[in-house]
């Protein structure tokens, strides 16, 4: 990493002076106190033991020619390698690019062509998916691939290096400046076009120490990690609580009645779900521990009737609102508020700004609708290789979120929905457009229209009105089919309905709402 962060000699200021990784400053503070708990078995780790192990995991990185800079692919669901790996990373200066397991192998080829990997770490289970994707990245050479089990794929076995196997080599650890790229995740444009959101370690930083404000930190908490680490939600876990020195319980895969028994088991003070999520909890469980100090839900709008089930039941939900270019949390709604002002998501959180434009980029006044545009220090330093997008999403007031809501005269945050007809399913986005893109790739489709329907489980479900060309005898199961090879599950239409013409305006725009109606009545 770049280490110029010194005193300047002109003027005697103090700017952003080098510093290790968190971990390492953590084990040497608080070495005995828990760090991780494995949900399904209770092992515990200090933080000196997990100072150790990724001590080790770094080696071993660097063994196989991983150094400062590099871009550290993440193949993997949740799981005690991954935090390591997290760890390990910045403790070498690489920066961390954690891939969505649950995507296409296209889309990962994609990412991983724009995140210019160096290297993709892979379990077992996707084994396969990281060997593909590192060769189908052509524009990047030839992308090395390592495994945290024992490669048993029935590909050429000298093609994945067994991470385990690597004898560790030296290294030097990093100094990190608050400016330093730690981490690259993917998020969505309006096109679907994968974009790699690059975060700070400032980012990081601000994002923790302000999210402490609002939420409170104390020595004994503890954090139920059930959710995915290629999200903001489950790597922010990891990251803060080193930060704070709290734990970590990690659940393998979520479980709706074993995330519940864990949290009542390791009394868990916080955990951070999607409304899909804690309904589970509530269906499997009516009630959930009174340990628990805050229930940080995000990812989709809330319900009025999980919200009040919540307030019937005693459990401290927190509605947030956030985003990846914000390095998670930009407002989050207390109780007390979230139970009392119905919808909203509460007021933006600690040096964050958020100011409310018109169309033409003017500020409005309290209670008027318009786009949500943020600003400050965790806002993202931009998407990766991608300078005209980046330039595209400021604007004079900050970040565009594409969001639009308002702010009522007490400064709280109402989201409504998204300026292009973003889909939120089970806390995914699916952007339409890609899914048309897909559907247009079948020879029996002529057109097609995606929009989502309010579903009980998920939140909303992706649906699509296709036009078929005619004498296909295209059926509802051959467009599923087509659709699950290229695209995530969650992307997948869930409702297909067929019609001879796609509804449009006078001007020829689909009518969306009118495609809605249609796909509602099946």
């Amino acid at each position: 990493m770049t280490d110029t962060r010194d005193e300047d000699a002109t003027d005697g200021r103090e700017v952003d002076a080098p510093t290790r990784d968190w971990l390492t400053h953590r084990a040497r503070s608080s070495p005995e106190a828990i760090a991780l708990v494995e949900a399904d078995d209770g092992t515990e780790w200090t933080y000196a033991d997990l100072d150790s192990a990724v001590e080790e995991t770094a080696g071993r990185l660097a063994a196989l020619g991983v150094r400062a800079g590099d871009h550290l692919g993440v193949l993997m669901e949740t799981r005690v390698a991954f935090v390591r790996l997290v760890h390990a990373a910045t403790r070498l200066g690489a920066v961390l690019v954690p891939l969505n397991a649950r995507l296409a192998r296209p889309e990962l080829a994609r990412q991983a062509e724009v995140a210019e990997l160096n290297l993709v770490v892979c379990e077992a289970e996707t084994e396969a998916d990281a060997v593909a994707i590192a060769d189908d990245a052509l524009s990047i050479g030839d992308v090395p691939v390592a495994s945290v089990d024992s490669p048993a794929g029935s590909h050429d076995r000298e093609r994945v290096a067994a991470l385990p196997a690597s004898d560790p080599a030296e290294f030097d650890p990093a100094s990190w400046s608050r400016s330093d790229p730690q981490a690259m995740l993917f998020t969505s444009g309006t096109t679907g076009d994968p974009k790699a959101v690059e975060l700070a370690m400032g980012n990081f930083l601000a994002s923790a120490t302000s999210s402490a404000f609002r939420l409170g930190v104390t020595p004994d908490d503890k954090w139920l990690l059930c959710l995915s680490m290629c999200h903001m939600g489950g790597l922010s876990v990891v990251l803060r609580s080193a930060l704070y020195g709290t734990t970590v319980v990690l659940q393998e895969g979520f479980d709706a009645g074993a995330a519940a028994d864990a949290i009542a088991e390791y009394r868990v003070t916080g955990v951070s779900l999607v409304p899909t999520m804690l309904r589970r909890m509530l269906d499997e469980r009516s009630v959930l521990a009174n340990s628990l100090r805050f229930v940080l839900l995000g990812g989709a709008p809330a319900s009025d009737e999980l919200i009040s089930r919540c307030q019937e039941r005693g459990v401290p939900v927190h509605p947030t609102y956030g985003m990846t270019e914000t390095t998670s949390q930009i407002a989050t709604a207390r109780p007390r508020e979230a139970f009392t002002r119905r919808g909203t998501v509460g007021r933006p959180l600690l040096w964050t700004d958020l100011t409310v434009v018109d169309d033409s980029g003017e500020p409005v006044p309290a209670g008027e609708t318009g786009e949500l545009v943020v600003s400050g220090p965790t806002v993202m330093r931009g998407y990766y290789g991608d300078p005209a997008a980046t330039a595209e999403a400021f604007g004079e007031y900050g970040l565009h979120t594409g969001d639009v809501g308002y702010r009522d005269e007490a400064g709280r945050v109402w989201v409504l929905n998204r300026r292009e007809d973003r889909i939120i399913t089970g806390g995914e986005n699916v952007h339409p457009g890609e899914v048309v893109e897909a559907l247009r790739d079948h020879p029996g489709v002529r057109d097609a229209a995606v929009v989502g329907l309010d579903d009980d489980e998920w939140g909303e479900r992706v649906a699509a009105l296709v036009v078929p060309e005619e004498g296909t005898g295209l059926s509802a199961e051959r467009v599923e089919s087509h659709c699950r090879e290229r695209l995530a599950g969650y992307k997948c239409p869930r409702t297909i309905g067929f019609a001879d013409e796609l509804p449009r305006t006078a001007s020829g725009t689909v009518e969306r709402e009118a495609v809605r109606e249609r796909l509602r009545e099946l």
